[in-house]
């Protein structure tokens, strides 16, 4: 009698698991009913961008060490050249005054006109050895308490090292028309029988290019400004001389020009 094997009611393993297309998912649909399970999840990475804020704090913070670097640049090569050529401004000092002519008349219209003629002698020294100013013609004028008496004109020169040049110049005014109060500070100086007679301030305005060695600099524009001055006003034909109280020389400043601005 042959033996016959009988399977066993109960099923050793699972049978794959098939999904239905015709069934519908169960609501709420998971993930795996809606992709599938074996579908990969993309996942799209965020892009990294530099904020414009950091772009900025950056190039600020280059651009100032730009400067810095700069500014310290500057100031070694001005120590240099300090130590080297030893820099002395110019001197100015006035020498001699003489009033030729100092008038002040009233017309019909009863206004007030001055009429004045100076001779002036300005002694310009050079203290350096090794530069050499090279200056603009310069324009004098002449104040008397703030009131303009006389204007003028020098020429260019070069002012070599270690010299004094004398410059001489003529400053008038021809029928300047006076307001009532620059009468009286006028009339008022000119009637002082003292020694110290009418005071005046005589400035100086030029451009000056200095010249170290083979190195040219720009032109600067400098102002000097000379006061402490009396003059008598002459009464007949001589003139008259002026005194200089205690010699002093004259302020020398720079004039710096930025826009429409003029610095001292």
């Amino acid at each position: 009698m042959t033996d016959r094997v009988y399977p066993s009611s109960k099923p050793t393993s699972k049978p794959p698991h098939t999904v239905n297309s015709n069934t519908k998912p169960t609501f709420p649909a998971t993930k795996t009913q809606l992709y599938g399970a074996t579908r990969p999840i993309h996942r799209p990475q965020p892009k990294l961008r530099r904020s414009r804020r950091s772009c900025c704090c950056v190039c600020f913070l280059w651009t100032t060490l730009l400067i810095i670097a700069l500014i310290l640049l500057a100031a070694i090569a001005g120590g240099v050249l300090w130590i080297l050529y030893s820099p002395k401004r110019p001197t100015f000092l006035v020498t001699d005054l003489r009033i030729s002519q100092f008038n002040i008349t009233t017309s019909k219209d009863s206004s007030s006109h001055l009429n004045s003629k100076l001779d002036l002698k300005i002694s310009a020294s050079n203290p350096n050895q090794k530069l050499v100013f090279f200056y603009d013609p310069i324009t004098i004028t002449v104040k008397s308490n703030g009131v303009d008496v006389g204007n003028g004109k020098f020429p260019s020169f070069g002012h070599t090292t270690k010299n004094i040049t004398t410059v001489k110049a003529s400053v008038s005014s021809a029928g300047q028309v006076l307001e009532a109060d620059a009468v009286t500070s006028l009339k008022t100086g000119m009637m002082k029988k003292k020694k110290s007679g009418l005071p005046l301030e005589i400035q100086l305005d030029t451009k000056v290019k200095v010249k170290m060695g083979g190195l040219k600099t720009k032109k600067v524009g400098i102002r000097v400004s000379c006061d402490d001055i009396h003059a008598r006003v002459p009464t007949g034909k001589t003139p008259a001389v002026s005194s200089v109280s205690n010699q002093k020389y004259c302020k020398v400043n720079l004039r710096i020009k930025v826009w429409k601005w003029t610095f001292f």
